[in-house]
Formats: structure tokens, C-alpha cells, sequence
């Protein structure tokens, strides 16, 4: 199992515009193969602060993702939204409740 979290900032006044276009995934993701959990996230501190926690069957499901048009639809959009280049971390799931 592939978890990826991926923390995203969005420039001060950009956050509903980011918010919006990393809610518009969800559906999009919700029929992939081998996703498993795919849920957005935003910080109580911060309001320009998102991360995704994703959870893939495997390295294919992970790469099929990344593949796929609405993702590569995804940075288009939100590249100018960005403060910074987003922080994404992977891990292998060792155990779970």
C-alpha cells in the first residue's frame, strides 16, 4: 500500500480559487483503479494551508493517477495559485487500525 501526503500553500486571496480546484478532483479521482482514499484536507491555523491524504493498492495505481488528464489539468490550474512548489511525501503503509 502507497500513502502519499501532499501539502499545498496557496497565496493569501487565492484560497477559495485553490480550495475549488482541489474539491473538483475529488469526483474526478473517486472512479480511478486502485485508489483507495484520496481526502483534502485544510489547516485550522491556516486557511491557505490544503494537504491530501492518498492512499494507492500499489505503485501502478500511484502512476496511473499521475498519468491521468485531470491531474496534469489540476497543476495547470493551480500553478499560479501556488505560494510555493507543493511539499509531497510517500510512504509504505506498515500497519493500520
Amino acid at each position: 500500500m502507497i500513502v502519499v501526503v501532499a501539502v499545498l500553500k496557496a497565496q493569501t486571496g487565492k484560497e477559495t480559487e485553490m480550495e475549488e480546484a482541489l474539491r473538483a478532483m475529488i469526483p474526478k479521482v473517486r472512479d480511478e483503479e486502485g485508489t483507495i482514499a484520496y481526502i483534502l484536507h485544510r489547516a485550522q491555523g491556516d486557511p491557505c494551508k490544503f494537504l491530501f491524504y492518498e492512499k494507492y493498492k500499489d505503485q501502478a495505481a500511484f502512476d496511473y493517477h499521475g498519468s491521468t488528464p485531470h491531474i496534469q489539468e489540476l497543476f495547470g490550474k493551480i500553478g499560479s495559485l501556488l505560494a510555493a512548489e507543493p511539499n509531497i511525501d510517500m510512504y509504505e503503509e506498515l500497519a493500520a487500525k
